[in-house]
């Protein structure tokens, strides 16, 4: 169904995803075990009350988050179904604008070039084009 094109992209798309994702996962349990650490820290040296692990772990959140909407996008919507989407809406928008109908389907039957044979020049002899006049539509 796709061509071999399509399928290449869409390889290199997921891992792009996945390596995305694998980032974020890491930067979150880092954060976690750093925030774990500087609570204990906190625990084991506090005089007068004092409480201190918030503060480092504060500007590292907001980086946190930050990562987050760059990989998730706000409230999750940075999926790749989401920019399917938004991609065919923008579409159907512009075929609307500029009243273009779709005929992608219509040209399916027809267009199918795995079928057409391969065209291979004729042997180039002096003088002669290495394509004959049938090989041009």
């Amino acid at each position: 169904m796709y061509s071999d094109g399509m399928n290449d992209y869409i390889e290199r798309r997921a891992r792009r995803r996945v390596k995305q994702k694998k980032g974020f996962y890491g930067h979150l349990s880092a954060y976690i075990a750093v925030g774990i650490f500087f609570f204990m820290m906190n625990m084991l040296t506090m005089e007068n009350g004092e409480v201190w692990f918030m503060f480092p772990l504060m500007p590292w959140g907001a980086g946190l988050l930050i990562h987050y909407f760059s990989v998730f996008g706000l409230f999750g919507k940075n999926t790749i179904d989401w920019e399917v989407k938004e991609f065919e809406k923008e579409k159907d928008r512009l075929r609307r604008k500029f009243k273009v109908e779709d005929h992608e389907d219509e040209y399916d039957d027809y267009l199918d070039l795995q079928e057409a044979p391969e065209m291979q020049p004729e042997p180039r002899r002096s003088g002669r084009s290495r394509w004959t006049d049938q090989d041009f539509v």
